[in-house]
């Protein structure tokens, strides 16, 4: 049997970390909020300020449940509505103008919503499998199954999972550790889990 080890949910200014109140900032704006997040956990990684906001989201909700914890062998299975839509749009805009083309490399390299787990398993030395679906909604059992299937075929330790959603300013991160250590939870932040 399979548990949820930690939680964390970042939206409307607000970090939850196993249902309990982290930090709320209702007056900031998403790119000073998580600014402020980030700091507030004293690490020293100045990539964050050059990802998108989609990265900087995951990034921010995946160091709450796995600072200061043995990562290892930790498998992500992510997923959200949007994918890379923010980050897309941006470089759209920087190549429509003929006379003003200026498509921006640091723009571009987070055209693909998947480049999140990617900060994530550089920042915590992750190895092992990774997905990203696009769905209109959590999709739920695709999740519990997918996990599943890395945890009894050993193929991870622990799965984190979750919604990771970011589209102009718009977020959402419900991030969950699952592992063989825990209790039984049935819903993060409002998303039903089958574990």
């Amino acid at each position: 049997m399979f548990y949820i080890e930690k939680s964390c949910a970042i939206q409307h200014q607000q970090v939850l970390v196993d249902g309990q109140l982290v930090t709320h900032e209702p007056d900031l704006e998403f790119s000073e909020f998580v600014k402020k997040s980030f700091r507030s956990l004293a690490i020293d990684y100045p990539k964050f300020y050059k990802m998108d906001g989609l990265s900087k989201l995951a990034f921010l909700t995946a160091e709450y449940l796995l600072k200061g914890s043995a990562s290892g062998n930790v498998a992500l299975v992510l997923a959200n509505q949007s994918g890379s839509m923010d980050s897309d749009l941006k470089h759209i805009r920087s190549i429509q103008d003929p006379d003003n083309f200026f498509p921006s490399p640091a723009t571009f390299v987070y055209t693909l919503a998947n480049i999140c787990a990617g900060e994530i398993s550089i920042r915590h030395g992750l190895k092992t499998e990774n997905v990203f679906f696009v769905d209109q909604q959590f999709p739920t059992e695709l999740v519990y199954t997918y996990t599943s299937y890395l945890l009894q075929s050993n193929r991870a330790q622990k799965v984190l999972c979750g919604w990771v959603e970011y589209f102009q300013d718009n977020y959402r991160a419900i991030l969950y550790l699952v592992g063989r250590e825990g209790t039984q939870v049935h819903s993060v932040g409002n998303i039903e889990l089958l574990f």
